[in-house]
């Protein structure tokens, strides 16, 4: 349902450009694509879309507040520039998204697959495990970096942890990690660096929303129809994801 949002999103706004050259033709209007801060649409258009599929996630509420400060340069005179509330506007968000963690969470693409449940005594169940098992373990864990370095190694049961790298760096080492079946990476890099090793033996699945960063997956293929998945959702704002 939120591919088909997004994909409407993309289309309205080229079909708007398209009205908007057709009007200078016909009724001699004076439309005009590369307004003053245009480039800011850069910015404002993905990270609005991806609030839209993936709900309030780091990176892409701070890319659009970020842009549509900068685009306000432009058009609003508030007797002070709307470049210097860039830095407070990703600190306050930053703080309320520490505080309010789980009202800004929605369901990845491929949580339906991978999405923990409660399996009673006997532990947690995920929908994407393996003939059903049941795997203990714990939760998810979450693994932070903001204007700092943290550095990970697991070496018993890993089950899908979230990876935030504001201003910093987060390094994942899995690859003496026990992977009981399909589970899920959620990454957020801003400004930021995240580098996963992965264990032998997975495959690695990528849903990944490049704001001027990406993804650079260089884990071997393994064509096993077997094979444990590590899904990986990610957001990457001015960073990147190295999985290795």
């Amino acid at each position: 349902m939120r591919n088909r949002i997004s994909n409407v999103l993309w289309g309205l706004f080229f079909i708007l450009i398209g009205v908007g050259f057709a009007g200078n033709v016909f009724f001699d209007w004076n439309f005009h694509l590369f307004f003053e801060g245009w480039w800011t649409l850069f910015i404002i258009i993905p990270c609005f879309i991806s609030m839209v599929q993936n709900g309030f996630r780091a990176a892409s509420t701070i890319g659009f507040i970020i842009g549509v400060l900068l685009l306000s340069y432009y058009y609003v005179d508030l007797g002070f520039s709307t470049w210097e509330l860039v830095v407070p506007a990703i600190l306050i968000f930053i703080g309320l998204r520490i505080m309010f963690r789980n009202s800004f969470h929605r369901k990845n693409l491929y949580e339906q697959n991978v999405n923990m449940n409660d399996g009673g005594a006997n532990g947690p169940t995920y929908a994407g495990a393996a003939n059903g098992s049941t795997f203990t373990g714990g939760a998810r864990q979450d693994y932070n970096a903001i204007f700092s370095s943290n550095r990970i190694r697991i070496t018993d049961t890993f089950i899908g942890a979230s990876l935030n790298a504001v201003f910093g760096s987060v390094v994942l080492d899995l690859r003496d990690a026990k992977i009981p079946g399909n589970i899920e990476i959620s990454a957020q890099a801003i400004f930021g660096g995240i580098d996963i090793y992965a264990p032998a033996g997975v495959k690695v699945k990528i849903n990944n929303v490049p704001i001027f960063g990406g993804v650079s997956n260089r884990t071997a293929n393994n064509n096993d129809p077997s094979a444990s998945i590590i899904y990986l959702n990610s957001t990457c704002m001015f960073g990147g994801i190295d999985i290795k």
